[in-house]
């Protein structure tokens, strides 16, 4: 299972390379692929597979994949026909078609997702493919870009499926949490109840019916119509929409019976069956006749896989099997006469059938099966889901009444549908000479037709060999229960029987209501009774939008101080609120200090605090606030905690820089008329935010019932992370995920900040020497005096410091020592890559501001953004390093070795991700001198390189 995997993954890797060689003509070696894995399936079919690969157990995120029959079942069906339609692919398409390449990746990679969907066991995975297929067939059904309407159909089937998708995961989750386990197979043997479990039930087929349009979520599916024909006939025939159905099959078995699921399944699925029935039989585009008509199907479907009864499943495999091969053969059809006509109304095709006799054959063979006409996989399958619903022990009487009468109702329409879906491609229409499209129709290669011939005469081959199928399919119907002294099996051929008189009126009804279209015609329902599902999206989309509007109208009115004042009063009033209402049971307990010196600290940092509202002068309000932040690093050290004071006076002294760099830009008082709010109210609310987060951290600690877990970091430092550092173990390996995930923020801020500054085009390094203007290097060079710093000598001097200069020549070296001893000494003592990438940062700072932008280009002539790149690299790197040594990712490997001269060494794969992380800060503050200081230099002095 793995290896198809990997094999669909690889082979859309290489699918646009293969797409550039070989043209059109790739889709036959890409069509392989899903077929030798189709090969894997048949061999091993009857066999229950598990596979199990752990990851992060501790999160139920492990690898656990499942094959047995309905999980084959679906594997035929996604990797059969997807087979086929790379095959009808390699002729659909011209080998100028725009972005083919990509289109055929996504297409190999729908198939991969598809089968990973199927086979997962853990629904956090199965979640995982799930939108994985949700995210392809955005991709695929957007193909054609530039038109609007394959825009918007895109969008609304993302909207659509990944909102149910959310839906879904909540589900997941309450389930999982209840069970104690993530596994689907785990979930429905031991299928939890009560109303917790009913709501969970509830939300997972939320996702399952959005994803397979069942009503009143159908509406995505004909937009979806606008996509290439291949993905139409696979994604809305054979595929995508079928992962709703699998989903509901395979819970079935355990949560049929919960109070809510029933009525659900049946009364929606009845529903979607006749009212798509009705919209197929009235429309005129010979693909939105087959996208209703799946609609309708689907729901048929859905109502039979969830009825929860041995003979209700077996007819629902069968019928997913019929659609499967009737479906995607007839958008095939449709898709081959859109290619040889240039249309698919069926109001411009006349005599087709006499232009085209083979393709009208193939289509009405399956036209024939998708109405459920003998000898075809379409009757048995009918006739077993007529069979199932009359004697349906588990629904009450009236319930089965209601149940059969609707599949009846839903079987005329289909009927109707399908006679009116052959007329109207094929029939003459009362005309003496073919229609203009049909006169200059180009006739369709044997490639092309391949796909469609093999789905269609399979449908004819299926109906003859049911009872082989309903012995493939019986052990998943086996698992749910019967009320029938003798189980029911498929066959062509039950003998006279009341479904066989069903079968009958649903004939003679069809026939009726075809021949009876254009009366209905001319009765022009205009207006649906239940109204129009895509005008309902709209406005909703419209009065989401409007009410977002109004929202952010209503709390950003432009002011920052305003903006910041309302998140501040929320985190006062809210938290206040709760415990007012709701108490707390456990009263911290304080003491006002440890020592005289933490006492004499607060009080600096309280002053500085106060003073910080007072000030008008923002050079002096930041240094001022800055002493707050020093005063909490000497807190720090005072506490036993020198790795967090360090990284704490490092990170202030950066912070300090970046204000003040942007600080030259501004004036350098605050206007009072600009001042919002007194001093008073705004140096209230400060204490008042003080005095919750520090009440919320008490009670918080109050609160603690057990042990602290960080009783057990020093052993698990040493032992799990080899290092004595437990602060820095904990950023490069117990916490490994969440400092990739941190750094990733950080490259992102740089890439912000630059964009802002920039704003048109993102500039490299900082300006060297070199770079500078003719006069300024021949006043240069004309000078007798000693250069300390070359950028220095380009420097104003009237803004030029000798002091400062001879200052940076000498310090610069240190500094940047002391950051790669604190880079070394990180894991086992006060360090690590984050403080000695600021240490090297601020040597950076120093140089800019002794020698001005072309000292930072000469000091650092690499663009800053590679070094974040190098840096992320080394990060993310080291998990797979990790994993070749044989431990998890992201988590410290050993690597001995003894080397000549210098012994024994004792490597561990975090110094590496330690040193992506020094190389990032370095990165960071390189980019923001670069932005705020070297961009915005030459600016002012009217450059423009």
């Amino acid at each position: 299972m793995i290896a198809i995997l990997v094999a669909h993954a690889v082979a859309a890797l290489l699918a646009p390379l293969l797409v550039r060689v070989m043209g059109r003509n790739a889709f036959l070696p890409l069509a392989v692929v899903p077929l030798a894995s189709l090969s894997w399936v048949v061999t091993n079919w009857g066999t229950d597979q598990k596979l199990q690969i752990a990851w992060a157990s501790t999160l139920s995120m492990n690898f656990d994949l499942r094959f047995d029959t309905l999980a084959a079942i679906m594997c035929v069906l996604v990797l059969g026909i997807g087979s086929l339609i790379l095959l009808y692919c390699s002729r659909y398409f011209e080998d100028d078609e725009p972005r083919l390449g990509l289109f055929a990746a996504e297409m190999v990679a729908f198939a991969g997702a598809m089968f990973g969907l199927v086979v997962s066991d853990n629904m956090l995975l199965l979640y995982t493919f799930w939108e994985l297929t949700t995210v392809l067939s955005f991709l695929l059904v957007g193909h054609y870009a530039e038109r609007a309407s394959s825009r918007r159909a895109a969008t609304q089937a993302l909207l659509v499926t990944t909102a149910g998708g959310l839906a879904m995961l909540v589900g997941i989750i309450i389930l999982g949490e209840m069970v104690g386990s993530y596994n689907l197979s785990d979930v429905v043997a031991a299928a939890p109840h009560g109303w917790l479990a009913g709501v969970a039930v509830v939300l997972v087929l939320v996702g399952a019916l959005s994803k397979s349009a069942v009503v009143p979520l159908h509406f995505w599916l004909p937009g979806a119509m606008a996509a290439p024909t291949p993905v139409s006939g696979y994604l809305h025939a054979a595929a995508m929409v079928k992962a709703g159905i699998y989903l509901v099959a395979r819970l079935a078995p355990g949560f049929a019976d919960s109070a809510a699921w029933r009525p659900i399944v049946i009364g929606l699925g009845l529903a979607s069956m006749i009212l798509a029935g009705w919209r197929a039989f009235r429309a005129f585009d010979l693909k939105l006749i087959l996208a209703f008509g799946t609609v309708s199907q689907l729901g048929f479907l859905t109502a039979l896989v969830g009825t929860g009864s041995r003979e209700a499943a077996l007819a629902g495999l069968a019928m997913v099997i019929a659609h499967a091969l009737f479906k995607a053969c007839l958008f095939m059809v449709v898709g081959i006469i859109d290619h040889s006509t240039g249309t698919r109304d069926i109001r411009k095709l006349a005599h087709l059938g006499s232009a085209a006799p083979y393709l009208m054959v193939i289509a009405i063979l399956a036209a024939a099966s998708m109405a459920g006409l003998p000898p075809f996989i379409g009757f048995v399958a009918k006739e077993a889901a007529l069979e199932s619903s009359l004697v349906a022990e588990v629904l009450p009487e009236w319930a089965r009444i209601a149940m059969t009468a609707g599949i009846v109702v839903g079987s005329i329409l289909t009927l109707a549908y399908s006679i009116r879906f052959i007329w109207g491609a094929f029939g003459r229409k009362q005309l003496k000479r073919p229609s203009p499209a049909v006169q200059n129709l180009h006739a369709p290669g044997p490639l092309l037709l391949t796909a469609p011939s093999v789905l269609a005469f399979a449908g004819l081959a299926a109906g003859f060999a049911s009872s082989w199928i309903d012995h493939l399919i019986t052990p998943y119907a086996d698992e749910l229960p019967t009320e029938l002294d003798k189980p029911y099996h498929l066959a062509l051929w039950h003998g006279f029987s009341l479904p066989l008189g069903l079968t009958g009126v649903v004939i003679v009804g069809g026939t009726v209501l075809f021949l009876a279209h254009r009366t209905i015609a001319r009765l022009r329902f205009e207006h649906p009774p239940l109204g129009n599902a895509d005008r309902m999206y709209d406005a909703t989309l419209q009065g989401m939008d409007t009410l977002s509007l109004r929202l952010t109208a209503f709390l950003q009115r432009g002011s920052l101080p305003l903006t910041q004042a309302t998140i501040l009063i929320t985190l006062v009033a809210l938290p206040t609120v709760l415990m007012f209402f709701f108490g707390l049971s456990t009263m911290p307990s304080t003491r006002a200090w440890d020592s005289i010196w933490q006492l004499g600290v607060g009080l600096i940092m309280m002053a500085a605090a106060i003073t910080a509202t007072a000030l008008r002068n923002r050079l002096g309000a930041v240094l001022v606030v800055g002493v707050t932040g020093y005063g909490l690093g000497v807190l720090f050290a005072l506490q036993g905690a020198p790795d967090l004071a360090l990284t704490q006076f490092l990170v202030e002294t950066v912070t300090l820089v970046m204000f003040v760099l942007v600080l030259r830009k501004l004036p350098a008082e605050t206007d009072p008329a600009a001042v919002m709010g007194s001093k008073f109210a705004r140096a209230m609310l400060g204490i008042a935010v003080g005095a919750v987060v520090a009440g919320i951290g008490a009670y918080a600690v109050a609160a603690r019932t057990t042990d602290p877990i960080s009783l057990l970091l020093p052993d698990a430092a040493y032992y799990g992370g080899d290092g004595k550092n437990i602060v820095n173990v904990l950023l490069v390996d117990i916490r490994a995920w969440d400092t990739l995930g941190e750094i990733s923020v950080l490259l992102v801020a740089a890439t912000g900040v630059a964009s802002l500054v920039f704003r048109t085009r993102r500039f490299g390094t900082a300006p060297r020497v070199a770079d500078a203007p003719a006069a300024q290097l021949d006043a240069v060079s004309a000078s007798n005096e000693t250069t300390w710093l070359l950028g220095g000598d380009l420097i104003d001097p009237r803004y030029r410091s000798l002091v400062l200069e001879v200052t940076t020549r000498l310090v610069f070296p240190t500094m940047m020592i002391l950051s790669v001893y604190f880079f070394f000494s990180g894991h086992n003592a006060p360090g690590g890559g984050f403080a000695g990438g600021l240490v090297a940062g601020l040597a950076l700072v120093l140089r800019y501001l002794a020698g001005g932008r072309y000292e930072l280009g000469e000091a650092v002539p690499i663009d800053a953004g590679k070094i974040l790149g190098i840096g992320l690299t080394f990060a993310a790197g080291t998990a797979l390093v990790s994993m070749f040594l044989g431990a998890p990712a992201l988590s410290s490997a050993t690597l001995e070795l003894t080397l000549p001269l210098l012994g024994d060494i004792k490597l561990v794969t975090a110094l590496f991700f330690d040193l992506g992380v020094y190389l990032i800060v370095v990165g960071l503050v390189l980019d923001v001198l670069r932005s705020l200081g070297a961009r915005l230099d030459a600016e002012t002095v009217g450059e423009r390189r």
